[in-house]
């Protein structure tokens, strides 16, 4: 018997070439699917404070929807994420600097959706008052009213023991068009709408600042679980005016 010919090491390089050339293009074919997806369909974040105690805590991962609100725009209850529309962030410590591989590294995640780096430059609150509405704190009871009727936010809020008042910061505003009233559920630890009246917007959050609805808490494992709207809590609320 005859040994057969050993491959020429030329064709074995061409054909070891050709194998990097296909995993190069099926890994940015991947990137440029993932950076899709997280630029118009769902992104992830991460939570830096604790204004959504309850609901989300700090160090939370969520997801955000940000395809279908283009279509069913948003509802009263629903949690967002949102770009600072100035003067919200001023004050907020600092990410301190990293190295700049480190930095290298966590852009490529961020590009392709793995890593949250600008989860500091971006808030999460509960969407309480939508464009037209009369967001008024509180009643005799403690609850918020919007366009007259009262709205009984307990099952979520995150009040100290015995404080059943929606807000201790009383406010009667009418949200204009185009924007909404945005309170965090830990209430007195949240600096949402009511701490930045005194700001050009008037503390409203204008649509065109919010990045999408957060809808699934993913890490830690022990919390994953859908992030609820409690729509049903405002069922009673009449069309704005």
């Amino acid at each position: 018997m005859t040994d057969s010919p050993s491959v020429p090491t030329s064709r074995r390089r061409r054909g070891f070439l050709v194998f990097l050339r296909d995993v190069l293009v099926i890994v940015v074919i991947a990137a440029l699917v993932s950076f899709v997806v997280k630029s118009f369909v769902v992104r992830s974040f991460y939570i830096p404070s604790a204004s959504m105690e309850r609901t989300l805590i700090v160090d939370d991962r969520i997801l955000v929807d940000e395809l279908t609100p283009r279509w069913t725009d948003y509802e009263r209850g629903d949690v967002v994420v949102f770009k600072d529309p100035g003067g919200w962030l001023e004050g907020q410590p600092q990410t301190p600097a990293r190295p700049p591989l480190v930095e290298a590294v966590d852009w490529v995640l961020n590009f392709v959706g793995i890593s949250a780096t600008d989860s500091q430059d971006h808030l999460v609150k509960r969407v309480i008052g939508l464009p037209g509405d009369h967001v008024v704190c509180c009643n005799a009871l403690g609850q918020i009213t919007i366009n007259g009727a009262p709205i009984d936010e307990l099952s979520y809020l995150n009040l100290p023991e015995g404080d059943t008042a929606a807000s201790n910061e009383p406010f009667d505003v009418v949200v204009p068009e185009g924007s909404v009233w945005l309170l965090g559920d830990n209430r007195d630890r949240s600096r949402d709408s009511r701490a930045h009246q005194e700001l050009p917007s008037g503390g409203f959050v204008p649509m065109e600042n919010i990045v999408g609805k957060a809808f699934l808490t993913t890490w830690p494992l022990d919390r994953m679980g859908a992030i609820d709207g409690h729509h049903e809590l405002f069922n009673g609320v009449p069309a704005a005016e």
